[in-house]
């Protein structure tokens, strides 16, 4: 669903899922980078154990994800996996403002997280969202608040939904 092509620079931020930053850095291959932003030093760990299983290298960076220690528009995508359903909103702002910044005009934020569960999958889940958030409009309208336009959310598979907002040219 996120399709990076082989000379894209890849940022993800977080540290939830640590084999998606290696499949992205393997097809992002050697003409493109892959990036981490991640909290603290054990997720930096968890991040490195996985690309280097793969044999692939990725720069994990730790910084609050409000203040990205990356140049201004320089990813072409930015994945947010399994990560701002659950923040409180002024953490969620902080996290997108942050991608939007390092992303070039034009450049994709995808946000992953599990889809909306209904009747006994509801209760039996162990994944927690903050229900204003879904509430809300869920990633769709935390990445329109965040002025990322279009977005769409791309498809619902296998409980998991896959968003996406673009960076738009500041004149537009």
């Amino acid at each position: 669903m996120i399709g990076p092509r082989r000379d894209n620079r890849v940022l993800q931020i977080g540290a939830h899922d640590p084999d998606l930053i290696a499949r992205l850095a393997q097809a992002v291959g050697l003409n493109g980078q892959a990036s981490a932003l991640v909290p603290d030093e054990p997720a930096r760990d968890v991040l490195t154990r996985a690309s280097t299983a793969r044999g692939v290298l990725v720069d994990v960076k730790v910084s609050p994800f409000r203040t990205p220690p990356f140049a201004e528009g320089w990813f072409d995508i930015v994945v947010i996996p399994d990560l701002i359903g659950g923040m409180r909103p002024h953490e969620r702002v902080g996290t997108l403002k942050g991608a939007r910044q390092v992303l070039r005009v034009g450049g994709r934020c995808v946000v992953i997280e599990p889809a909306p569960r209904g009747g006994l999958g509801a209760l039996f889940s162990a994944r927690t969202l903050d229900p204003h958030y879904r509430a809300h409009g869920g990633a769709e309208a935390a990445l329109r608040a965040e002025g990322f336009q279009p977005v769409r959310t791309l498809a619902e598979r296998d409980g998991v939904m896959f968003t996406e907002g673009l960076k738009p040219d500041a004149a537009a």
